[in-house]
């Protein structure tokens, strides 16, 4: 179990490694819901997404063995260009498994980053099976993309700061909504929020065809969703809720909003014309719930966290174009 102390204790070795994003506010946006907003942009942060977080925890607690003998990751870009990046801030050689259909800027910012890349194929290949290889034939640590501690401890702190910023600004939020794909991000800010700001609602948000929590909540188990799923949210793209993470969120948590592609694009469209923001599609998920009207927002505060702002080009083009 991830304490609160751990997440402390991240926010420690991050500080000056680790954007410190703001907390946003915008009138249209509050116009919308007709309450007030805060808005978490982890899209901001180094390497577009929160993923620096628990990938510079890991890797900055490895014995100098572990660190010689490098790592291996697996990821579906952000994880990976976390890895990279901390890799080469620590001088550790880093291997990530990555699907041969990520995003084109996620690839070739995790090659630029020094990550030596790895692909497979995302629907019939097991990139957990591939890593783990890689780990036995190099000797090197692994560090997962969601299921460790470290990795938990690290997202947690987007929780703590949003806690910690909230209470400085006198604005405490009465729900917090966190983008959900393994459930790192989400069950360490859930860990945190939850610690800081006692009696605070926090909701997990998935894209509708990966709702692999929404499904392991209704059940009170870990299930699986069908493996001819599909989105556009690649960030989120895990069929199945983490090991470690699913109890946290399962037992804190108040409980899980999903949203539909197209509710996703029409957030992409919103951040960029009104908050003047590039969110990718998972990264949009807390804020597709939101304007999609997902929860009561009527007269209350609602922090949001937009996760991530690594997409292709392409793709945010034709997305804003659906605009005109």
């Amino acid at each position: 179990m991830v304490r609160i102390e751990d997440i402390v204790a991240a926010a420690k070795r991050l500080d000056g490694i680790a954007n410190r994003t703001p907390l946003l506010q915008n009138a249209a946006l509050d116009a919308v819901v007709q309450g007030k907003v805060l808005i978490k942009p982890e899209c901001l942060q180094v390497t577009g997404s929160f993923k620096i977080r628990g990938a510079y925890n890991r890797l900055s607690q490895l014995t100098p063995d572990e660190a010689e003998n490098g790592v291996v990751a697996w990821s579906s870009g952000n994880h990976a260009q976390g890895v990279a990046a901390a890799g080469a801030m620590l001088n550790i050689h880093t291997r990530i498994v990555m699907p041969e259909d990520a995003p084109r800027a996620k690839l070739a910012n995790t090659r630029r980053l020094g990550g030596e890349v790895i692909t497979y194929d995302r629907y019939s290949g097991d990139r957990e099976a591939i890593a783990r290889a890689l780990a036995t034939k190099h000797s090197a640590a692994l560090v997962p993309s969601y299921d460790h501690v470290d990795i938990i401890a690290g997202q947690g702190t987007v929780g703590l700061e949003i806690a910690e910023d909230a209470k400085r600004m006198q604005c405490i939020p009465d729900q917090v909504l966190i983008p959900c794909g393994g459930g790192g991000l989400s069950a360490g800010s859930t860990i945190a929020l939850c610690a800081e700001l006692p009696g605070v609602e926090i909701f997990a948000v998935e894209p509708a065809n990966f709702d692999d929590t929404a499904r392991s909540f209704a059940a009170g188990e870990r299930v699986s969703v069908d493996a001819g799923a599909r989105s556009i949210c690649d960030a989120l793209q895990t069929s199945t809720p983490g090991e470690q993470t699913f109890p946290i969120l399962y037992r804190m948590a108040e409980g899980v909003l999903t949203v539909t592609d197209e509710e996703v694009r029409e957030a992409m469209r919103f951040a960029f014309q009104y908050l003047k923001l590039v969110v990718e599609p998972g990264g949009a998920v807390a804020l597709a719930a939101l304007l999609a009207g997902k929860l009561p927002t009527s007269g209350k505060t609602t922090a949001i966290v937009l996760s991530g702002g690594n997409v292709d080009v392409e793709m945010f083009s034709e997305i804003q174009a659906e605009l005109n």
